[in-house]
């Protein structure tokens, strides 16, 4: 399976009431680039990120957003979504990003990637739309983009082909652990079986199968 990549977006910095970490500052603001983007294990080279708490870290460090499921959003809401306004670092075309499986791995330009898990949305993200009721909207949508780990270090450009050159047997989608992480607990299980979710995902949801009401 083979899409593109549309964009390549980073972070600016952004300064408001909504940003989610101490000082006011957020980096959802990502604009798309002219030329190659290198892609380091620890981060994207040029982007700012604000909230660290919650955002990037090893299993998150890019995270991609497919430009059919924008203009999905761009027809609910009546306005133009730009590449980037989801904050996402990589706009892509003809890649089925929620039914992503996690594990699977994306080779685009020389760097080598792995989808971990969905993005949660937040009250930063409702903000910087202006939208107040914009997280229960995309929840219920549950076409939440995706998470990838750098696995190989590489540059990456609008243009470069997306291709999905390794899928995990068990076929957990990105879409399916959003769901079960939000609406549908009752898919809780299915996520044990998976063993390249992330640590502190996997441990949360053992806590959330432990304590059914928690």
């Amino acid at each position: 399976m083979t899409g593109r990549l549309v964009t390549v977006n980073l972070g600016v910095v952004t300064e408001a009431e909504w940003a989610g970490d101490a000082s006011g500052r957020s980096g959802i603001d990502k604009r798309p680039v002219d030329g190659p983007v290198l892609l380091r294990v620890d981060g994207v080279a040029g982007d700012f990120i604000g909230e660290r708490a919650h955002h990037g870290g090893p299993d998150q460090i890019v995270y991609a957003y497919a430009e059919e499921d924008a203009a999905w959003w761009a027809a609910e809401l009546g306005r133009d979504i730009r590449p980037g306004a989801f904050g996402e670092n990589l706009t892509t075309y003809a890649v089925d990003v929620t039914g992503a499986v996690v594990g699977e791995r994306w080779q685009i330009g020389t760097a080598l990637l792995e989808v971990t898990k969905p993005r949660t949305p937040c009250r930063t993200f409702a903000g910087f739309w202006g939208v107040p009721d914009l997280i229960k909207r995309f929840t219920v949508r549950a076409a939440p983009g995706a998470y990838l780990r750098v696995l190989r270090e590489g540059e990456v450009g609008a243009g470069d082909p997306v291709e999905v050159v390794e899928r995990p047997a068990h076929g957990v989608t990105v879409g399916e652990v959003f769901r079960a992480s939000t609406l549908e607990p009752e898919l809780l299980p299915r996520l044990l079986d998976v063993p390249e979710l992330p640590e502190s995902l996997r441990r949360k949801v053992a806590r959330r199968l432990a304590t059914p009401d928690a």
